[in-house]
């Protein structure tokens, strides 16, 4: 119930804006909260959900098979992105999704879009692919649905990348492509997961929105999403599921890791360890956990999750 009336919210202020000819670039904090409004904690003052700099530290160590695992438990189905050109493929990057949607070029869309770009007080010299840039703050990731364009879709180059790191200190994830792969290689910390390279300039190509939700191949992605990318591809975590995600996803590593140590030390066998685990060996992994030093969790988040735990 609470998140129907949280969709007819969040259009009712969509349509109230259009037939007000208030249209904007990016929604409101209010709208942004609508749309998000199962987050119940810290917002940015655009509303985006903060999640915590520590849980998406956390996230690194997750599996994306682990996370989409638990995202389609909980009925999230089209969360994951695969088959991308990476900078740094050993590498893992999370942050906080800004979303952009661009569109091939309309020219009167194009000037709406920038008459109210400059009511907002957004830049105007340069083109409208530098107004992301702007709102990203630290811990961000810049996530772009270009549509898939390669050729005269690089949505940035080595100039705009330096722009993008220095403000959010991550990358980007683009549906898309970018030019001068040489430069933006030279930025240290800077990654991306996009569709493709080309040495050509962005053209008949527009912005049309930014922290709305967008598309990213088969995934939907919301402003404040927590994203997680890898070589193995990129998974989009509603921020309302990421400390239960992380918890889980790391007492299930904890779990594997004991398995895995019992059958080298052929404590017990394959079947015992890959079926449902008798009492026997339910008590001897809970002895395990309390002689663990190195936990990726904290002691007392442990004792609360085995707390209300039904095996």
């Amino acid at each position: 119930m609470m998140k129907k009336l949280a969709l007819i919210c969040f259009v009712g202020l969509l349509i109230s804006s259009i037939q007000g000819y208030s249209q904007q670039v990016t929604p409101t904090p209010e709208q942004i909260q609508a749309l998000t409004s199962e987050w119940d904690g810290e917002r940015f003052p655009d509303g985006r959900p903060r999640i915590s700099d520590e849980l998406l530290e956390r996230l690194k160590a997750i599996s994306v098979e682990e996370a989409w695992g638990i995202l389609r438990n909980k009925g999230y189905n089209n969360q994951f992105e695969n088959d991308w050109i990476i900078l740094h493929e050993d590498e893992v990057m999370t942050g906080r999704a800004v979303t952009a949607q661009y569109m091939p070029f309309r020219e009167d869309v194009d000037n709406l879009v920038k008459e109210i770009g400059k009511e907002e007080g957004r830049a105007q010299s340069g083109g409208t692919n530098s107004w992301p840039i702007d709102a990203l703050v630290d811990g961000d990731v810049y996530v772009a649905d270009g549509y898939g364009k390669i050729v005269d879709g690089t949505l940035i180059g080595d100039n705009l990348g330096n722009a993008i790191y220095a403000n959010s200190k991550n990358g980007v994830i683009f549906n898309g492509s970018v030019r001068d792969m040489a430069g933006l290689s030279k930025i240290d910390g800077f990654n991306l997961w996009v569709k493709g390279h080309d040495p050509s300039y962005i053209q008949e190509m527009m912005l049309s929105t930014i922290n709305y939700p967008i598309r990213l191949g088969r995934a939907t992605v919301l402003p404040g999403d927590a994203v997680l990318a890898n070589k193995w591809g990129v998974i989009f975590i509603p921020a309302h599921l990421v400390s239960e995600l992380v918890i889980n996803a790391e007492f299930t590593g904890l779990r594997d890791q004991f398995g895995h140590q019992r059958l080298r030390e052929q404590k017990y066998t394959a079947g015992e360890i890959d079926s449902r685990w008798s009492d026997t060996i339910k008590e001897d992994f809970l002895d395990w956990l309390q002689n663990k030093q190195d936990l990726p969790m904290s002691r007392e988040e442990l004792d609360a999750y085995l707390k209300d735990r039904n095996w």
